[in-house]
């Protein structure tokens, strides 16, 4: 997948949003703020075993990192 900056900013609702599956959401949401991305829930949500943040990059598109349930993970 190839994501490319365009001139013109976001205006309306994203047209595709991506959910980033973690093992350690955590972390991964720390280092996708260190690259410039905001928080849009300050909090984790939660919903039958799964955890994540909504986050924006620099250009204010949504994207989610979440973690799933314990018994959908690897071992």
């Amino acid at each position: 997948m190839l994501l490319q900056r365009v001139a013109e900013p976001k205006v309306t609702k994203n047209r595709m949003h991506l959910d980033l599956r973690v093992p350690d959401l955590d972390d991964e949401v720390a280092r996708l703020v260190a690259l410039g991305a905001e928080h849009t829930t300050g909090s984790p949500i939660e919903e039958d075993g799964w955890v994540w943040y909504v986050l924006a990059d620099p250009d204010g598109n949504e994207f989610c990192a979440l973690r799933p349930p314990q018994d959908l993970v690897g071992p």
